[in-house]
């Protein structure tokens, strides 16, 4: 049996307090509604915001884009990371953030909600890391 330590990708690898881990995770969501709403600066205010929120909760944002109705990142997490609680606290604090610094963007959604409940998350391995990386980087080129 192989030590995990051995490993040929152990630079890929994350160490914690009695634990190896790498764990990444593909996420994306979407406004309500499908409203083109992040966009004209506002795209480059939620990506800082974002970095800021992944630097307080101590995961890694390896790519990320924005979209005009919805979010791609690529985030790099810890086992303790509980995605679904995560994901609430990163859409709920980044939609009291967004109608605190953009209120002009409640006038365009119905009933005053940023994002819609539903999202979506992808694991990725270490052979479809860089085809996620390029997928996400390549999205405003579409």
């Amino acid at each position: 049996m192989a030590n995990i330590f051995d490993l040929p990708n152990k630079n890929d690898l994350t160490y914690g307090r009695g634990y190896v881990y790498s764990l990444q995770y593909h996420i994306v969501w979407c406004t309500k509604y499908r409203r083109k709403v992040l966009m004209d600066g506002i795209d480059n205010d939620i990506k800082a915001y974002l970095k800021s929120m992944a630097e307080e909760y101590k995961f890694t944002i390896t790519a990320m884009e924005i979209m005009p109705d919805h979010v791609h990142m690529l985030v790099d997490c810890s086992p303790q990371f509980e995605l679904p609680r995560m994901l609430k606290i990163l859409k709920g604090n980044t939609a009291r953030w967004m109608f605190m610094s953009h209120p002009e963007i409640k006038s365009k959604l119905w009933g005053g909600h940023l994002w819609n409940p539903s999202y979506c998350v992808v694991t990725v391995s270490d052979r479809s890391r860089e085809q996620i990386i390029n997928y996400i980087n390549s999205q405003k080129e579409r």
